[in-house]
């Protein structure tokens, strides 16, 4: 009820049954009904940042918790970090062959070679431990669990890629920055300096001193240099959000629940044996247990084999609920079922229980979890690699590395490229194949297509299918060898016996 109901709740409730019965016919939604049904579902109005904000630390500390501590959670991070990346992700330049210089594709060779050095730990990796597909790995994973994570460009000096990538965590920024620069129309939000637009202009981190975070010291990131992996799903979100929100109240209660069924069968494992005495019937004397020689229980637990005494009229009262071990399966599939729907992706591929599926419905899951998969990738390449390869084009140029004539003025043309994510396999090869075969023939699929679902590019497969050919087909058909070529002056003509035969035949 509102302010008036409640005012006139006081003075006549009958008046004020009315009214709120009245009010109740009248909604039009059941969702916005206020009645009994509702009456404890009354989430907050207010705006959808600011209701976060006071919850987003929590629950990124949650699933960090279940990242260490939980088998589902490790189970969900396991099918992301098999499928998104996988083997890595490769590069392909596609430098026109009509730029001059270009000869047969010299310039992509020189680039991709580049490039493959690059992603080395020591060359990409500001601290030198990681290589860029570790990065990669790392960086879903943390989409997943924190809900994002800051990929910032650093240069340093005296070395042959200058460009490196600084890894940076949510947790770094500092949340405690509110200050406004109302000069230049900007606001701080959560470490993030905004425009008017709410357009990201910086990053305020909290300095790093040793291996602690200083939490007075700010630096301050312009946004160009940084970026920013997270998911935005409200206009005016402008912070990131666990990706698994909405699974951590399952996987608690499976972990939870696991536990209990865990105790209750140790418990029942333990053969133990409980000693009771009777309750003395005579007075204070020899013999008779008084009460400074009571036992005490506290700490006391079971364990297999034990013998425990009682103090006399102590009696062991167990309390064995019945049911957990029977269902257990039942439940815990269940919970593992909400929770990978929660996040997208389907039962086998987080419990990889496949005892239940036959090939249509493993096919139909698989198809639905790889476009999750390749949602994630796309993601990756278009707003990670893809800024990472240009700004280390740009970098090679620069130090001379590559020399690309007029790369400022063909600069489109030079950074033509093409991301191949890894490949996959389906349950039947033979159907699939008999499929893209069809497929081709028809003109209902391209070879393109086919190639890059298995991490392959298609003019690689044909240039190897044509050489192998060629090699088949020099191997099958060996030159002649000297005994078969007819010498020269010799005298091709047949014998004349042999002439007349053939001449007889003829005629007959």
């Amino acid at each position: 009820m509102n302010w008036l109901d409640r005012s006139i709740a006081a003075v006549s409730p009958r008046w004020a049954y009315k009214r709120l019965a009245w009010r109740s016919g009248m909604e039009v939604f059941d969702a916005g009904s206020r009645g009994r049904i509702n009456h404890n579902w009354n989430p907050s109005q207010s705006p959808n940042e600011h209701m976060k904000a006071t919850e987003r630390s929590l629950i990124r500390a949650r699933a960090q918790d279940m990242e260490r501590n939980s088998d589902i959670g490790g189970a969900i991070l396991s099918a992301f970090d098999r499928n998104v990346v996988g083997t890595g992700i490769t590069l392909q330049s596609k430098v026109s062959h009509d730029l001059p210089g270009n000869i047969e594709g010299e310039f992509n060779r020189q680039i991709e070679r580049l490039w493959k050095e690059f992603c080395k730990a020591e060359n990409v990796d500001i601290t030198g431990t990681q290589s860029l597909e570790e990065i990669e790995d790392m960086s879903i994973r943390r989409y997943i669990v924190d809900g994002g994570i800051f990929l910032v460009k650093v240069y340093v000096k005296n070395t042959k890629f200058p460009f490196k990538i600084q890894v940076r965590s949510v947790d770094e920024l500092d949340t405690k920055n509110t200050i406004v620069t109302p000069s230049q129309g900007n606001r701080i939000v959560e470490g993030v300096e905004i425009d008017q637009h709410n357009k990201p202009v910086a990053y305020h981190f909290k300095k790093v001193d040793g291996y602690l975070l200083n939490s007075v010291e700010t630096v301050k990131i312009p946004a160009k240099d940084v970026i920013f992996l997270y998911k935005k799903t409200s206009p005016q979100q402008v912070r990131e959000v666990s990706n698994l929100a909405t699974a951590l109240p399952r996987v608690k209660d499976a972990n939870q629940f696991v536990e209990a069924v865990s105790i209750k069968e140790r418990v029942l494992a333990c053969l133990s044996v409980f000693i009771k005495k009777d309750v003395p019937s005579g007075g204070a004397g020899r013999g008779v247990r008084t009460s400074s020689e009571t036992i005490d229980y506290s700490g006391v637990s079971l364990a297999p084999g034990m013998i425990g005494e009682l103090n006399p009229g102590d009696e062991v009262q167990t309390v064995v609920p019945s049911g957990q071990a029977s269902n257990a399966k039942e439940w815990i599939t269940t919970l593992v079922r909400l929770t990978s729907a929660g996040i997208g992706l389907s039962y086998e591929a987080v419990s990889r229980d496949l005892s239940q599926v036959n090939y249509s419905s493993a096919r139909q899951g698989l198809i639905e979890d790889r476009k999750l998969y390749k949602k994630l990738q796309k993601m990756l390449i278009e707003r990670v690699l893809t800024p990472i390869y240009l700004e280390f084009l740009d970098a090679m140029v620069l130090t001379g590395q590559l020399n690309l004539p007029k790369y400022q003025q063909n600069k489109e043309q030079y950074t033509t490229h093409a991301w191949i994510p890894p490949g996959s396999t389906w349950i039947d090869p033979l159907k699939e194949v008999k499929a893209n075969e069809t497929a081709l023939a028809s003109n209902q699929d391209t070879l393109a297509r086919i190639c890059a679902e298995r991490g392959e590019d298609w003019r690689d497969v044909v240039a190897q299918r044509a050489a192998e050919q060629q090699l088949i087909r020099e191997l099958s058909d060996p030159e002649p060898t000297a005994t078969d070529i007819p010498k020269e002056g010799a005298d091709n003509e047949p014998d004349e016996e042999n002439k007349d035969a053939e001449d007889a035949d003829d005629a007959a």
